[in-house]
């Protein structure tokens, strides 16, 4: 690919320690972005690193448009924490994702509790989904529809829609969605579909059940929520993204990353083994064209959501508690720095940082499924038990 002469020179002067998301359009990508969280936004150096442009171009409510918030009692919309990110992205001429319309966690338990009809559950997602793509019509990118619908084998997850009504609450929804933003990219988004199986298998059967229905649905959100010394190769990962442009997702992407340690703190060989795992996802994306881009879930360990929910692991992203880049940042920039100019992909020979280590604090006394919560830092609800 031809490298953009800004960037060139850029590159030329600083080498590969040019900005993310300046270096991924360089490379063919629509954006290199990061999610967010409302609370996040009062804090000045993290607000600094998010805006600049050249490392960020793209972000995601991590929170503040999901059901609980936009419609916490029936027939009562507000949109005050999404307006907060919305208008941010806005300001600061960032791509915005839209996150999530439908998802069986953070509901209120007016929807979850309720004993409902076919009937009238159907009308209670298109209603709701009507008022929220709806409030945000032209503003949004892409949205995120259904958010984790599968169990890990592949089967569809226990939830008040499953139960009511199957199967077709997802092609209701994306129906829904269609109709209120019409412009928007309709995504179907869940964790551990990254890698080929079951659960990537379940989703292949989900983009054809929609189309079967008369839907549409746009692309295929992989969360990728890794761990250290556990990401899939680049094959699979590779193999997987083709698999749903195949079933008829015109693009996919990575929606959450984060590469979290098991233990705290990190060694100096997990920071280089964390660096690569970065890469490989990295050069996966730059492999397929489909793949638009990629979002990390937060970019600094200040904010990330892993302490919470998985107490004693972390560390999980590209800049330390302390917002220092880590090796794993310079893997990724070394990798788009590459694609950009059409070098060779680089044998990731880091330097180690120091990082500060955070202890989580205890989790809440109650239970939820395995990654029932992928919604930032300041989410109160139940976590992993």
């Amino acid at each position: 690919m031809r490298l953009l002469a800004p960037v060139a020179a850029l590159l030329a002067v600083h080498g590969a320690s040019a900005q993310l998301h300046q270096l991924a359009v360089a490379a063919g990508k629509m954006y290199f972005g990061s999610a967010t969280d409302n609370g996040e936004l009062n804090d000045a150096a993290y607000v600094r690193i998010l805006t600049d442009p050249n490392e960020f171009g793209q972000t995601t409510p991590g929170n503040g448009q999901k059901w609980q918030y936009t419609q916490p009692s029936r027939g009562s919309f507000s949109y005050s924490s999404g307006d907060q990110i919305a208008n941010f992205a806005k300001t600061n001429n960032m791509i915005l994702r839209c996150h999530t319309l439908v998802w069986h966690s953070q509901l209120p338990s007016w929807v979850s509790s309720g004993s409902w009809t076919k009937e009238q559950l159907t009308s209670i997602i298109e209603t709701h989904i009507a008022n929220v793509a709806g409030h945000y019509r032209g503003q949004c990118y892409a949205w995120d529809v259904v958010n984790e619908a599968l169990n890990e084998d592949g089967t569809f997850r226990t939830s008040v829609f499953y139960t009511v009504l199957g199967e077709s609450f997802i092609p209701i929804a994306f129906k829904a969605a269609a109709a209120a933003d019409p412009d928007a990219k309709l995504y179907y988004n869940d964790y551990n579909i990254e890698n080929t199986g079951a659960k990537q298998a379940a989703t292949l059967r989900i983009i054809g059940s929609i189309k079967q229905a008369g839907g549409r649905i746009d692309g295929v959100g992989m969360q990728a929520h890794l761990i250290v010394g556990s990401t899939p190769s680049q094959r699979n990962l590779e193999a997987a993204m083709n698999s749903y442009v195949a079933a008829g997702a015109s693009e996919v992407t990575y929606t959450e990353l984060d590469i979290r340690f098991s233990s705290l703190p990190p060694t100096a060989a997990g920071l280089r083994t964390q660096a690569d795992d970065y890469a490989t996802v990295t050069r996966a994306c730059l492999a397929v064209d489909a793949c638009i881009g990629i979002t990390i879930w937060d970019f600094t360990d200040k904010y990330s959501w892993i302490p919470n929910t998985f107490p004693g692991q972390g560390a999980a992203l590209l800049y330390d508690e302390n917002f220092s880049k880590k090796p794993a940042w310079t893997a990724v920039s070394t990798v788009l720095a590459a694609a950009a100019t059409g070098g060779p992909g680089p044998s990731t020979t880091l330097t180690t940082v120091t990082t500060t280590t955070t202890t989580g604090a205890p989790a809440p006394t109650c239970t939820a499924a395995k990654w029932g919560q992928c919604g930032g830092d300041g989410w109160t609800g139940c976590t992993i038990a």
